[in-house]
């Protein structure tokens, strides 16, 4: 075992149980993971996992995607809506409409105006 696959056990193993279709390999002083998971949540809990090792930054590369059915939901504009509400509730973060309205282009023109009924496409955004 190398020297960093045990350092990042931890990662290596929370990327098991989500069932990481890929795996972690050490090469020339780098751990790369690489692969996919079924959800957005899932992926970013492994990045959780990585982020408790404070020299993450220099030691890994990461390549996890989410793939599953999940990986991109739906929602349905309410009266008094605005698209940072929305991004608020599902994404955490009132600054990610831009995600929310660059998804919806081909049906919003304006991020301010959105209409009661639309059917929104709400991407996952990745931690940072």
């Amino acid at each position: 075992m190398g020297l960093l696959t045990g350092k990042y056990r931890y990662s290596i193993e929370t990327a098991k149980q989500f069932n990481l279709k890929g795996g972690a390999e050490e090469r020339d002083g780098k751990l790369y993971f690489k692969g996919t998971v079924d959800t957005q949540e899932q992926a970013n809990k492994i990045w959780d996992a990585i982020k408790t090792i404070p020299d993450w930054p220099n030691e890994v590369v990461t390549d996890i995607k989410a793939t599953g059915a999940a990986a991109q939901t739906t929602y349905t504009v309410k009266p008094g809506d605005t698209l940072s509400k929305i991004a608020r509730e599902l994404l955490g973060n009132p600054n990610a409409y831009h995600e929310i309205f660059n998804a919806n282009r081909d049906q919003l023109a304006d991020p301010d105006k959105i209409q009661p009924g639309q059917v929104l496409k709400i991407p996952q955004v990745a931690h940072k």
